[in-house]
């Protein structure tokens, strides 16, 4: 890519694809193109050939999709493999109709086995049975994966895919129903901070800004009360206990997406596809991880964010939900020895997100 390349970024407001933006205007990039919703559909065919067909990108950064926690991705199964395969399906099969130079696709971890070897490798990958509660999600990243692989192999494209580790930071999704973990931890303890101190005020601007079912801060009180106690947000007497999902055990990765931003960028700016195939007759398994190769505890990342927030309430976990997959860690060698490790760190980016988050800029 030069600076002057016509670049299109699919998703370009979401957590990961504004991170993507943000890093290649620091970067001097000035040529971008969008396709806002709902001006275009990317799930439909029509709205995305037209876009193709008018503005002839370059570059391809596919980083739109329909994402979710585990509440949303068990719910709403079949909205996320049809919306995913339908994205996916148009945005890939234009960039080869169209002639686009490169194209990079980013999947998900949970691609990998429920069970899988940790660190989880490259090679990993469809050797066992998927997570239940995300399976619909992972089969159409999968999909996006092999349908990357295909084209470069039958048509000689040049797309990559890259599978990050959990991943929050700016312009994060804070919708208690659909949001990841670690922007779900944040809002539920800063909710409880608030309930413990009796600042309803404050309560009542997040609602506000971010309502919940409906519920927001010029609701009555007890309906507040009620929405916040349905999402484990609870006062009694003088303490406010929080309650989580599972049992706090399971592990995850998390990576600040200006990282996973800044190394999508380099990927795009220094490798290629004939670069990640491997010495075997059968091509297979040319994504690259994205992640930082250390994880922690979700109780552990819970107690993290209570002492950056200072609540002083209680956190308790409800065992009879779902944990999930016990450990989604990836192994980051393949990355690494291509030229890129991260550079901020857990603490740092909780108290940067954080600091967005209450400015209401997260």
């Amino acid at each position: 890519m030069n600076k002057e390349s016509k670049i299109y970024i699919a998703g370009h407001k979401g957590l990961v694809g504004s991170s993507i933006l943000s890093n290649l205007k620091s970067k001097g990039y000035t040529n971008f193109v969008f396709t806002p919703f709902p001006e275009y559909d990317l799930r439909n065919q029509n709205d995305v050939e037209s876009f193709f067909k008018k503005e002839k990108p370059e570059f391809v950064f596919l980083a739109a999709a329909k994402v979710g926690g585990i509440i949303a991705n068990n719910i709403y199964r079949a909205e996320f493999i049809y919306d995913n395969l339908q994205i996916q399906n148009n945005i890939i099969h234009c960039s080869y109709k169209y002639g686009i130079k490169k194209l990079l696709f980013l999947g998900s971890s949970c691609i990998y086995p429920k069970e899988c070897q940790q660190p989880m490798k490259e090679e990993y990958l469809l050797s066992d049975i998927l997570e239940y509660t995300n399976e619909p999600y992972a089969i159409a990243k999968i999909a996006g994966i092999k349908m990357c692989e295909s084209y470069n192999l039958q048509y000689g494209t040049n797309f990559i895919s890259v599978m990050p580790t959990n991943l929050y930071g700016p312009n994060d999704n804070y919708d208690l129903e659909r949001s990841h973990v670690l922007p779900a931890i944040i809002r539920k303890i800063h909710l409880g901070d608030a309930l413990q101190n009796n600042n309803w005020e404050l309560i009542r601007d997040d609602l506000n800004k971010r309502p919940i079912e409906k519920i927001t801060g010029e609701s009555e009180q007890s309906e507040i009360v009620g929405i916040l106690e349905k999402y484990g947000i609870r006062k009694s007497f003088d303490l406010t206990e929080i309650k989580f999902w599972g049992s706090g055990e399971p592990r995850r990765e998390f990576m600040y997406s200006e990282d996973l931003a800044d190394a999508c960028i380099f990927l795009m700016e220094n490798i290629n596809f004939k670069d990640v195939i491997g010495s075997n007759s059968e091509i297979r398994n040319t994504h690259i991880n994205i992640g930082v190769g250390k994880d922690i505890s979700i109780s552990e990342l819970t107690n993290k964010v209570k002492k950056i927030i200072g609540f002083k309430g209680k956190i308790t976990w409800d065992s009879n939900m779902p944990d999930g997959t016990y450990q989604k860690l990836l192994d980051v060698s393949k990355l690494e020895k291509l030229g890129w490790v991260e550079k901020i760190k857990l603490d740092e980016g909780i108290k940067k997100v954080y600091s967005l988050y209450i400015k209401d800029k997260g």
